[in-house]
């Protein structure tokens, strides 16, 4: 599987966002706290914790990249890394 640049990852997550913000109003009206994953703009699903989101996700999208989110509370950023390198 291709390793994605870091541009290329900015620009993923930024089209699921934009998907999210567009179903932020029905996703609040009806999933208010519980956690989805929204992926290649599609809603996947809602959880009941972020762990369970994140498992969900990885098990069928792997490296992703994929916006899970709690729905109507405010926006985290947390960093995602595809690569990591560490030095010894």
């Amino acid at each position: 599987m291709k390793l994605l640049s870091i541009e290329e990852q900015r620009a993923l997550i930024a089209e699921e966002i934009a998907a999210y913000e567009k179903m932020r109003d029905d996703l609040e009206a009806k999933h208010l706290n519980e956690w989805v994953v929204i992926y290649k703009g599609e809603f996947i699903g809602t959880y009941l914790d972020f762990q369970e989101a994140a498992a969900e996700a990885i098990e069928r999208f792997g490296r992703g990249p994929y916006l899970i989110r709690q729905v109507g509370v405010e926006e985290v950023m947390r960093p995602s890394f595809s690569r990591v390198n560490a030095r010894r």
